[in-house]
């Protein structure tokens, strides 16, 4: 699928946009900045769109793309400011810290963090990687997902609405997810952004 089709820019500028912005804790309007200084003059609210739009793309095609090994995982909630107001994250991340499932919610509560729960046991059963559950209630195991919240919560300035909100953090999870990997096997030297993009999503170097 060419998802780049019929848009007014190259797709090579809409991955660098979209990939900073996910990638680091910069605002649209730095983003807009960084690339008037490559020559490139793109609106703040056009990056706005596009991390909207490819966010989920790229969350789609991880998700497909990286179907990890649920021997163990760990799920807890964070909360996020969106316009002021608190909102509730809720995370599930497996053994090597890679994002197994998230789910933005208004309310904290049994039945919010239940329903996640239910969600997640499913997905695991539809692939054939869940068996049974051992549930474990040892603090300290919990401390790798919660120290993992905190790129999410460092840009809650950011968020103006629940639906945005749950898009950009889809992007973000992704390219974290990706980073993580390159770090667990050894191969963050040279990475980029772009060109792990451009991977996702069959894009030729």
């Amino acid at each position: 699928m060419n998802h780049f089709k019929g848009k007014q820019f190259k797709k090579d500028v809409i991955i660098v946009a979209v990939g900073y912005y996910l990638r680091y804790n910069l605002s649209y309007h730095e983003v807009q900045e960084l690339l008037y200084d490559r020559g490139i003059n793109v609106c703040h609210t056009t990056i706005y769109r596009w991390v909207q739009e490819y966010s989920k793309v790229l969350y789609y095609l991880w998700k497909k793309k990286n179907r990890q090994s649920f021997y163990s995982w760990k799920m807890d909630e964070t909360y996020i400011k969106i316009k002021g107001r608190w909102h509730y994250l809720y995370r599930a991340i497996d053994a090597d810290g890679l994002t197994l499932d998230i789910w933005l919610r208004k309310k904290r509560d049994t039945q919010a963090a239940y329903a996640f729960l239910k969600r997640l046991h499913k997905q695991l059963q539809s692939v054939g990687l869940y068996t049974k559950t051992e549930h474990r209630t040892v603090k300290y195991l919990n401390n790798l997902i919660e120290q993992d919240h905190r790129p999410i919560k460092r840009r809650n300035k950011f968020y103006q609405s629940l639906r945005t909100a749950s898009s950009t953090i889809k992007g973000m999870e992704t390219l974290r997810g990706i980073y993580k990997k390159n770090r667990r096997n050894g191969t963050l030297f040279g990475f980029s952004v772009s060109t792990e993009i451009k991977v996702l999503m069959g894009i030729p170097a």
